[in-house]
């Protein structure tokens, strides 16, 4: 390379070689997001959802319908924080030959930023619905302990989806398989490597988003106060049956037909 080539900016010397930079429709097809993104961020989601019905204030769920849903909240969960390790995929678009212009690189990074927020943020959010739902019920000693229990669930779940191809459905379409698979797992060394790294991964990048989450909770408090409990309406959820309720008019004639 002449001393000129050297001091030239790389983007001048690609400037200088047409062709040198991927095409507008080639880049368009590079940052354009794929099938699997869309698929993954419903899956994302999911759990999100979940937790927003099993973890409502009011209790208007039944207890034979709630505990299933929050069985199926726990294996979806670490779906939420799984499209992190999609990192991959950016790697491998941002690395093409010849390489991406910069105005294309800069919509595909954000595009990837907003993905992994969305992503990080369910699984906090579902995690904090939880952990409120829980308060509310006088067990906020289990909050801390379930939060490391999911994290070190939800880490292993992404080494299973990403490297053995798992996914939380198989839990009931191939659950033999799943167990075979975890437990061989368990004893190997990669495996224990990787699960390792993206439980300090996510360990990080959970209580970082808790933080800020609760810090622009408390931010906004002021401006949304406490909600009133209506007179009758139960406080705590209560995952006993739900008992009929009583008129006074039938209690009133069993007292009357005690009397007589």
């Amino acid at each position: 390379m002449t001393p000129l080539a050297a001091a030239l900016p790389i983007n001048e010397l690609f400037r200088n070689h047409p062709g040198a930079e991927q095409t507008l429709e080639q880049a368009l097809g590079i940052i354009r997001p794929d099938f699997h993104m869309g698929w993954d961020l419903f899956l994302a989601l999911f759990p999100l959802v979940l937790a927003l019905f099993l973890f409502q204030e009011v209790r208007k769920i039944q207890a034979w319908i709630w505990w299933p849903l929050w069985a199926c909240f726990v294996a979806f969960l670490p779906n939420a924080p799984y499209v992190l390790t999609d990192v991959i995929h950016f790697v491998e678009k941002i690395r093409v030959t010849p390489p991406l212009p910069l105005w294309a690189t800069s919509l595909l990074l954000l595009e990837f930023l907003l993905y992994f927020s969305i992503g990080l943020q369910s699984f906090t959010f579902s995690l904090m619905l939880w952990g409120s739902f829980l308060k509310r019920n006088g067990a906020s000693w289990l909050i801390v302990p379930l939060e490391l229990l999911m994290l070190v669930l939800s880490a292993f779940g992404m080494y299973l989806g990403r490297i053995d191809r798992l996914n939380s459905w198989n839990l009931l379409t191939r659950p033999g398989e799943v167990m075979d698979r975890a437990v061989l797992d368990l004893y190997g060394q990669r495996p224990e490597e990787l699960t390792l790294i993206f439980l300090a991964a996510l360990f990080l990048l959970y209580y970082a988003a808790k933080g800020m989450n609760l810090l622009v909770l408390w931010l906004l408090g002021p401006l949304h106060p406490p909600r009133a409990v209506k007179p009758g309406e139960p406080e705590k959820f209560d995952l006993r049956p739900l008992q009929p309720e009583r008129h006074p008019s039938a209690a009133g004639s069993q007292s009357d037909g005690a009397a007589a």
